[in-house]
C-alpha cells in the first residue's frame, strides 16, 4: 500500500474535532490521516510530496447544481455581458450592448459556409440592455435568410429571428405559452420557457445531441478542476432512460484521467421519461446497481417555475415590481401544481430525493406543500428534499422547511449578476434585499448549499462563496446586508452543505480519515484574505482521489 504525504500552508479540513493540520497523507486514493508530517509518517513508509507546500488545501468543492450543457455550450459563440473564461481558460470579453451581440453574431455567421445551418448562440442577457429588448427584428439584422437561435443566461428563454419563426411556423394562431408577442399578437421572436423554445425546428435535437456527447462531458470536468470542483452535478440535462447517454458517463468517469465525480439526476427533462414512476423506477435501478466512485445515480430533478430576471418565476403578491409591456401578469407553471403531490410521492416513496427548481416565492410554497403532503402518505426520514435555487424563499417557508427535514440549494450568485435588476426592475428593494437569504436558513437551522447553476453562471465555489459573504452587486453596492454570512458558513456551504444534500457527506465534503481524498489547492487562505479578495483566489486545482490534477489557464 503505497501513502503520499502532502505538506502545505494549511490544510483546512471542515473537520470540527480536527479543524486544520499541517498535511494531509494519502492512501489507495482516500484520507489516511491529518497532522504534522513526522506524525503521519509513523504510519508506515511514504513519499512526501511538496508541491502543496505553499499552497491551501480545502476540500475539494461540492457542486449540486450544475448542468453537462455547460460543456457542451462552448461551441457556439458566447453573447453574455460578463467575461468568460471557457473550459480551456481562455476569457471571452462579454457584449456590452445590442450592438456588440450582433457584431459578433454577424462576425460568426460570415465563417458559417453551409446557407442552410442554424446559427446558435448562448448568454444573452436582455435585462442589462435597458430600453428597448432585443427581438426578432435585431437578428434580422444578421441574417434574412438563416435561422438564428439565441440562447439566454437564464436558460429559460430564447429569442430567434424571422427566419427562424417563418422556418418553424410560429404565428400569431400559435397557441404554445411563452411564445412572446408585439401589440398586433405576431410573435416578436423571443420564446420563453421549453414549450415555447421546442417549437425552434431542430434546435432541440441539435443542443441534445452537443450535450449528450463525450467532449462536452470533458470539457464539464475541466471547468470544474479550474476552480476547484471535485463533485458536479448534473441537474436534469441527462436522459436517463437512454441507455446511451449513460453509456456516455460511464465511459468519461471510467478513464482515470477524467478529473471529477459526478452526481446525474434523473429528470422528465431532455426526452427523460415523462411517467414519474417510470422515472423512478429508473434512477432507483441505477442507484442500487450502476454508482461507481466517480459516477453517482439517486436524486430527481423537477422544474416548477421559470426565471425571475425572464419574468417567468412564479411570484406572490405583489407580483413583479416594474415588468416590461411583454411580460404582464405572473410567470409560468412548468408543471401544473395540482399535479405537484403525486409526483413528489411517487419519487418519494421510492426513496428518492427529490430536487425542484423553485425560483419564485410561490414555486417554493407549493413543492415544500407537497413535500409535507408526502410525508403524510409515506413517513420517511432523512430524505432530504431540496428546494433548489430558493431565491424568494421566505422566513416562514425556511421555517417549514426545517421542521420537514428539507434543504436548500442557494442560488447566491444571483447577487451579483442580477442584484442590481432584482431590486430596479423585476423584484423591488425590499423583496430584492431578502433573496438568496443564506443568514435566514442558518438561523432556521436548514442545511444548505450554495451554487453557480453553470452555464447559467461561470462554475466556481470561490466567487459563488464570495456572494454570500460580502452580497456585492455588479454595481458595488451591498443587497441585503443582513443576509451575509461567515466565510467559514460559506465554506461549510460548499463542500459540507453539497455533500449532505447528495446523501455523500459519508464520503466527501471534508478532509478526514476514510473519505476520498478530494482537494480544492488554493493559492491562498479563504480565512486569511479580505473576504472581498475571496473570488479572486487563484486556484491551482484539485486533487481527485489522491490524484493530483492541475488547472489549465489561458
Amino acid at each position: 500500500m503505497s501513502t503520499t504525504i502532502y505538506p502545505a500552508r494549511r490544510v483546512i479540513t471542515m473537520n470540527p474535532s480536527t479543524p486544520d493540520a499541517p498535511a494531509v497523507a494519502v492512501r489507495d486514493g482516500r484520507v489516511l490521516a491529518v497532522g504534522a508530517v513526522d506524525d503521519l509518517q509513523r504510519w508506515g513508509d511514504a513519499r512526501v510530496d511538496d508541491r502543496f507546500r505553499d499552497h491551501v488545501l480545502t476540500p475539494g468543492f461540492v457542486e449540486a447544481h450544475t448542468h453537462v450543457m455547460a460543456g457542451g455550450v462552448w461551441q457556439y459563440p458566447y453573447v453574455g455581458f460578463f467575461d468568460r473564461a471557457d473550459p480551456q481558460g481562455k476569457v471571452w470579453a462579454g457584449c456590452r450592448s445590442i450592438e456588440e451581440v450582433l457584431d459578433r453574431l454577424i462576425q460568426q455567421e460570415s465563417t458559417m459556409t453551409d446557407p442552410a445551418a442554424p446559427l446558435m448562440a448562448w448568454g444573452l442577457d436582455p435585462l442589462y440592455f435597458p430600453g428597448e429588448r432585443l427581438v426578432a427584428k435585431h437578428l434580422d439584422r444578421v441574417s434574412e435568410h438563416r435561422p438564428i437561435f439565441v440562447y439566454h443566461a437564464s436558460g429559460h428563454l430564447a429569442t430567434v429571428n424571422t427566419a427562424m419563426l417563418h422556418k418553424s411556423e410560429i404565428n400569431a394562431n400559435t397557441p404554445t405559452p411563452g411564445v412572446a408577442r408585439n401589440a398586433d399578437g405576431t410573435p416578436n421572436g423571443e420564446l420563453q420557457e421549453p414549450a415555447a423554445m421546442s417549437l425552434a425546428v431542430g434546435i432541440m435535437e441539435m443542443m441534445q445531441a452537443a450535450f449528450a456527447a463525450d467532449d462536452s462531458k470533458w470539457n464539464y470536468a475541466w471547468e470544474a478542476r479550474n476552480a476547484g470542483h471535485t463533485l458536479v452535478t448534473d441537474l436534469g440535462t441527462t436522459n436517463v432512460g437512454s441507455e446511451e447517454r449513460l453509456a456516455s458517463w460511464r465511459r468519461v468517469t471510467d478513464d482515470p484521467t477524467y478529473p471529477s465525480r459526478v452526481m446525474v439526476a434523473g429528470s422528465g427533462m431532455f426526452g427523460g421519461p415523462a411517467d414519474p414512476a417510470e422515472l423512478a423506477q429508473i434512477v432507483r435501478r441505477l442507484r442500487d446497481e450502476s454508482c461507481t466512485d466517480k459516477l453517482k445515480f439517486g436524486i430527481i430533478k423537477i422544474v416548477l417555475d421559470g426565471s425571475i430576471q425572464g419574468y417567468t418565476a412564479r411570484v406572490g403578491f405583489p407580483g413583479y415590481y416594474d415588468p416590461p409591456a411583454e411580460h404582464p401578469g405572473n410567470g409560468l407553471w412548468l408543471v401544473p401544481p395540482e399535479q405537484m403531490v403525486d409526483m413528489v410521492s411517487i419519487h418519494h416513496e421510492a426513496g428518492l430525493t427529490v430536487h425542484c427548481h423553485c425560483n419564485g416565492d410561490q414555486a417554493s410554497q407549493v413543492f415544500i406543500d407537497a413535500v409535507e403532503a408526502a410525508l403524510e402518505r409515506h413517513p420517511r426520514w432523512d430524505h432530504r428534499h431540496t428546494v433548489q435555487h430558493c431565491q424568494m424563499t421566505r422566513p416562514a417557508q425556511y421555517r417549514q422547511m426545517a421542521a420537514l427535514g428539507m434543504s436548500a440549494n442557494i442560488f447566491s450568485n444571483h447577487i451579483f449578476h442580477w442584484g442590481d435588476q432584482h431590486r430596479d426592475s423585476t423584484l423591488g428593494p425590499e423583496r430584492a434585499a431578502g433573496m438568496d437569504a443564506c443568514a435566514t436558513a442558518l438561523r432556521e437551522g436548514v442545511r444548505f448549499s450554495i451554487h453557480s447553476d453553470t452555464p447559467i453562471t461561470p462554475m466556481g465555489h470561490l466567487h459563488v462563496m464570495w456572494c454570500a459573504v460580502n452580497r456585492l452587486t455588479a454595481s458595488g453596492d451591498v443587497l441585503g446586508p443582513e443576509e451575509r454570512i461567515s466565510v467559514m458558513a460559506a465554506l461549510e456551504a460548499a463542500t459540507l452543505g453539497g455533500a449532505h444534500q447528495l446523501k455523500l457527506d459519508h464520503e466527501i465534503g471534508s478532509i478526514e480519515a476514510g473519505k476520498w481524498a478530494d482537494f480544492a489547492v488554493l493559492e491562498d487562505d479563504p480565512f486569511a484574505v479580505d473576504p472581498t479578495d475571496l473570488k479572486s483566489i487563484p486556484v491551482w486545482g484539485t486533487v481527485l482521489g489522491g490524484t493530483p490534477f492541475e488547472a489549465t489557464r489561458g
